[in-house]
């Protein structure tokens, strides 16, 4: 993210501050979402050897290895740890999130693209996760939610980076969240959270994370 936001962190966190620990929220699946998943604490057992092989890939890719924060690439390992989704796609710069995501299930059928020209998904198979983190091109992001919404199930679940990066990137995620294929939905600042499953009341949910 950039330095601005860096220095209005603090601020936002406190403007934030009512919608901690599922304040307010009626629904059980968000609650129980909000509080057991999003907050959770317990370190799992695969936190230090993520955290090692972190290490060692950031060595061997030098400075085209981006490394995400830390609450957000735990976030991701218990978001596919806890969806068991068949398909990951990760769409975005080469980053230590990838690990994460794949230690989530590592049966998963999981892709790496950085450009359209590179998201190989094969006919008829569904998009169950989708972590997009190319926030510096709103449109890029906006295409690759298309395409992989188009594949969507009721079980998917898509996580969108930057979702406060800039304006554009604010617009966008106003135009994400109203989408018809769009159920529930989690705005934790640094990454918001889209499901499909509309069998539940569409609601959209801001969570100081």
């Amino acid at each position: 993210m950039n330095i601005i936001l860096t220095l209005k962190r603090p601020f936002i966190w406190l403007s934030r501050i009512r919608h901690r620990c599922g304040y307010g929220v009626h629904s059980p699946f968000a609650f129980e979402l909000i509080t057991c998943l999003i907050y959770e604490k317990t370190p799992y057992y695969a936190y230090k050897e993520l955290a090692a092989e972190e290490k060692k890939q950031k060595r061997a890719h030098g400075r085209g290895w981006k490394s995400e924060s830390c609450k957000v690439k735990r976030l991701l390992f218990r978001l596919v740890n806890r969806m068991q989704p068949d398909t990951i796609v990760d769409f975005g710069i080469p980053s230590s999130s990838s690990i994460y995501l794949q230690s989530g299930k590592v049966a998963a059928d999981y892709t790496f693209a950085s450009e359209l020209s590179e998201l190989f998904l094969e006919a008829g198979v569904p998009v169950d996760f989708l972590y997009i983190h190319l926030y510096r091109n709103p449109a890029l992001v906006e295409e690759v939610f298309r395409i992989c919404a188009a594949r969507s199930t009721q079980q998917s679940v898509f996580v969108i980076s930057g979702i406060h990066y800039s304006k554009e990137m604010k617009k966008l995620w106003k135009r994400l969240k109203a989408d018809e294929q769009v159920g529930i939905t989690f705005d934790l600042y640094d990454v918001g959270i889209l499901f499909f499953d509309k069998t539940k009341i569409k609601q959209h949910y801001i969570v100081n994370f």
